[in-house]
């Protein structure tokens, strides 16, 4: 079999490889969060909609990250909708080391104690229902139990490594 000229040249799946596939896939930018001994959070493009009854949503943690921990034990977490004028506060949560909740981050604490932050498309606070190995990640599901999808502005995406607009 070869491959169609219109198709390029076909690689042997590799962890490079399935980085290089999603960087071209345009995804939301969340944040999740939760409390631990301290607020944790980080920036995901895995969140997805899994269910609608019951509710349930997805998203992945590498289990090296610094969030894991906290993460791991919560019983509830924080999922927030980036806009497109939150690209420093995608960056903040994305970057190693980063004071997430220092002074540049407008926070409050929430329902269940889960940080929330201010100035979102939207957001949630969920029960965490199962947490399920998947390589070096645990893909972590969970039931909303309150929320508010009314914050201002448009969604931001990320796209070939990079925080974008949407484009009308």
């Amino acid at each position: 079999m070869t491959a169609s000229p219109d198709l390029g040249t076909p690689r042997t799946a590799a962890p490079d490889l399935l980085r290089s596939v999603f960087r071209q896939h345009a995804a939301g930018v969340a944040v999740i969060t939760a409390h631990g001994s301290r607020p944790v959070g980080f920036t995901a493009t895995s969140l997805t909609s899994v269910a609608a009854e019951p509710p349930l949503l997805s998203f992945g943690i590498a289990t090296g990250a610094s969030s894991w921990p906290a993460v791991a034990e919560a019983e509830h977490i924080g999922v927030h909708l980036l806009g497109e004028h939150q690209q420093d506060l995608a960056a903040t949560f994305a970057r190693s080391g980063a004071d997430r909740f220092g002074p540049a981050t407008s926070w409050r604490t929430g329902p269940e104690g889960v940080p929330l932050l201010d100035g979102v498309l939207a957001w949630l606070v969920c029960r965490v229902v199962a947490r399920v190995p998947a390589g070096d990640h645990r893909i972590v599901l969970a039931q909303p139990v309150v929320g508010d999808p009314s914050g201002p502005g448009r969604p931001l995406l990320y796209h070939q490594g990079r925080f974008n607009a949407l484009r009308d």
